[in-house]
Formats: C-alpha cells, sequence, structure tokens
C-alpha cells in the first residue's frame, strides 16, 4: 500500500506529491458577488504551503441564483476571473494541484440570490423549490462547463463537481428528491444523466489536460447507497474522469443500510474496480495514522478537513512524525487566526459546538 509521502499520478499525467489533499470546505471569506477575498486566498495558499498535494477550494457557485451561503466563492461570471486567477497562481506556486470545486445548491440556495424560489430536480413542498425545466436543465449543465472553463483561463489545473450533502447534482441523484419523467428522471441511470453530461462537456470545453473529480455521499440525503456504489463504479472506469472523492463522514463507519451486512462504507468503494481513477476518503482523519490506515485499506489518497482548519501544515507534520495527530479542541481564535483563518471563517467555526474556545 502507498505512504503517506508516495506521489500519485492521475490518469490525465498529473502528478499529486503526496496522498494528503484538502478538503473543500465551507468559509464565508469572499465577497457577496463571488469575488475572490484577501482572506479566501490567504486560507488556501497558506495550505498550499502547508503541504497539500491538491488544494481545493470551498464550493463554488455555478449559477447566481445556486449561491448557498455568504460569502460563496463564484465560478459563474466573468468577473470572478481575475480573483481566480490570483488563486490560482498562489497555490501553484508552492506546488500544489489547484482545483475549484464547482457546485450549485439547489433547494439550498440562499433565498436573496434566487428571489425566494430554488430550484430542485423536483417541486419540494418543504423548502419552496420548483422543479427546473429541460431548459433550465440544460441551461445548468452550460453553466457547469462555463465555469469549468473559466477556472482553466484562470490557471487552475482542475475542478472537481460537488455531487454530495444534498446540493444540485445530489438532489438529481436522489429518487427522493427527483421524481422528474424526463431523461433526467426515473431510473438511476437517468437520475445520473445530468452528471454524465457536465463530464462530458467539460472534457469537450477543457481537454483531459484539465483534471475532473467527482465528489459524492452514500447515505443521508435521499442517496441510496447501493445506487451511489453503483454509480462510483462506473466513475472508477470512466476515462474522462481522475479521480472519486467519497464523502464518508467517518472511514470506519459502518453502512446503515441492511443490504450491506455491517460492511464499512469504505469497503463498499474500496472493493471496486478501478480503471486508473483513483479514489479518495473523507471522514474522521485526524492523525498521520489514520490517514495510513485508510490508504492501507485500499484508498489512493486522503481528504482531511478539520484536520487542516487546524494546522495549516498537516501534510508536512503527518508524512515527518507517524506519531502526529490533530491539536485538541477547542482551541481559542488566536490559535485560529495563527493559523491562517480569517474573522468570518473563525465565527462559522464557533458555530460548531466544542470547536472554539469562549
Amino acid at each position: 500500500m502507498p505512504s503517506l509521502s508516495e506521489p500519485l499520478i492521475l490518469a490525465n499525467g498529473s502528478t499529486l506529491s503526496n496522498r494528503l489533499v484538502l478538503a473543500p470546505l465551507t468559509n464565508l471569506q469572499s465577497a457577496a458577488d463571488g469575488t475572490l477575498g484577501d482572506d479566501e486566498y490567504h486560507w488556501l495558499c497558506m495550505r498550499a504551503e502547508g503541504g497539500f498535494s491538491l488544494t481545493m477550494t470551498c464550493a463554488a457557485s455555478v449559477q447566481h441564483s445556486g449561491v448557498g451561503f455568504p460569502g460563496q466563492l463564484g465560478a459563474h461570471d466573468d468577473r470572478h476571473i481575475p480573483g481566480l486567477t490570483r488563486l490560482a497562481a498562489g497555490i501553484k506556486a508552492h506546488g500544489s494541484h489547484a482545483v475549484v470545486q464547482l457546485q450549485h445548491s439547489g433547494m439550498r440556495s440562499q433565498p436573496d440570490y434566487c428571489d425566494g424560489v430554488p430550484q430542485c430536480p423536483s417541486d419540494d413542498e418543504k423548502t419552496g423549490s420548483k422543479a427546473m425545466t429541460s431548459e433550465q436543465v440544460q441551461q445548468l449543465v452550460q453553466d457547469f462547463v462555463n465555469a469549468a472553463g473559466r477556472c482553466q483561463q484562470a490557471g487552475f489545473d482542475g475542478v472537481e463537481l460537488h455531487g454530495a450533502h444534498g446540493y444540485l447534482l445530489s438532489e438529481f441523484l436522489s429518487p427522493q428528491y427527483n421524481r422528474r419523467e424526463d431523461q433526467y428522471g426515473g431510473s438511476a441511470e437517468n437520475r445520473a444523466r445530468i452528471l454524465f453530461d457536465i463530464i462530458e462537456g467539460i472534457n469537450a470545453r477543457c481537454g483531459r489536460a484539465f483534471s475532473l473529480g467527482i465528489r459524492l455521499s452514500p447515505e443521508r440525503f435521499g442517496q441510496q447507497t447501493a445506487e451511489i456504489r453503483d454509480l462510483a463504479a462506473a466513475l472508477l472506469t470512466d476515462k474522462r474522469v481522475d479521480y472519486l472523492d467519497m464523502s464518508l463522514w467517518d472511514v470506519t463507519k459502518p453502512a446503515h443500510e441492511e443490504a450491506f451486512g455491517g460492511k464499512s462504507l469504505l469497503e463498499i468503494f474500496t472493493d471496486l474496480p478501478r480503471d486508473g481513477v483513483a479514489l479518495g476518503g473523507a471522514g474522521k482523519l485526524y492523525s498521520a495514522a489514520q490517514c495510513q490506515d485508510a490508504l492501507d485499506r485500499g484508498l489512493d489518497f486522503v481528504i482531511v478537513g478539520r484536520g487542516a482548519i487546524l494546522h495549516h501544515d498537516f501534510p508536512q507534520r503527518a508524512i515527518a512524525d507517524p506519531q502526529f495527530t490533530m491539536q485538541g479542541l477547542p482551541v481559542t481564535r488566536d490559535y485560529l487566526k495563527a493559523q491562517g483563518l480569517g474573522p468570518a471563517f473563525i465565527d462559522y467555526m464557533a458555530s460548531w459546538e466544542g470547536f472554539v474556545a469562549d
């Protein structure tokens, strides 16, 4: 099995310098119109400097109406290109593979950005979301492609498609939220069609030198684990894709669906055949030993979130010291400031129970 320090060559020929990847983390540090904020730039470049082989942005919006949280980075307008250009250069200056995660919030979009009517695959009474027309679905596909094109123009090495956590692509995958009767609804294959249309469009627009990853979550948010497993199986052998990012919440967690007989979520995906597509996983990876164990259990790379917030140099520490363990919680605001978090991000982390000391 690979060590944490071993390089990883992606299917498109890009090389990651080690097996530790920065998770795409909401941080609220850019402007209301999506232009890059100085605090977001500093936070991400500090992680690249700290040794993450792939530095990924927070979820970046592909449509104005799909903005899901305050201070969300944008990729949906040409006005975002100068900031993205600055960010790509800052990340790549430290030898890190620079990636923008592309996302639309769907039924979770901010009311002020969608005129109070969020988009969804099908009408959703609880959120007041309205079903997208076929024309709107086609426009969404094109807007993902256009956003990827802006990121490439800005100098990024690739993008990741956010198909997890109950956002719009995840909603299309879900039989609970997608009850459409056109080519984007019904069977699991049809519900995944939008994702493959976007993959095809980005490949045609940006070429294979531009890396492409997909994030999925196998439970919650209306997902069926067996369907996500089958989708992952297709993606892991897709020549247009470089890596699959599985958000597992806990890499040791048992699957909750009885059909999997107590298998871990991780095992469900590491058992799948791969044809050049790298498999990564995120979920409570707080120490060098836990990260190495996840590789030993079949992942090609690990995705670090909370540990990256608490240690800008988590990769350097984990590679240098097999006994390294994440700083315990809570921590002070000054501690987080020293780790490169700006005031908005620190306030956000303070909303997490037990994270920031009073």
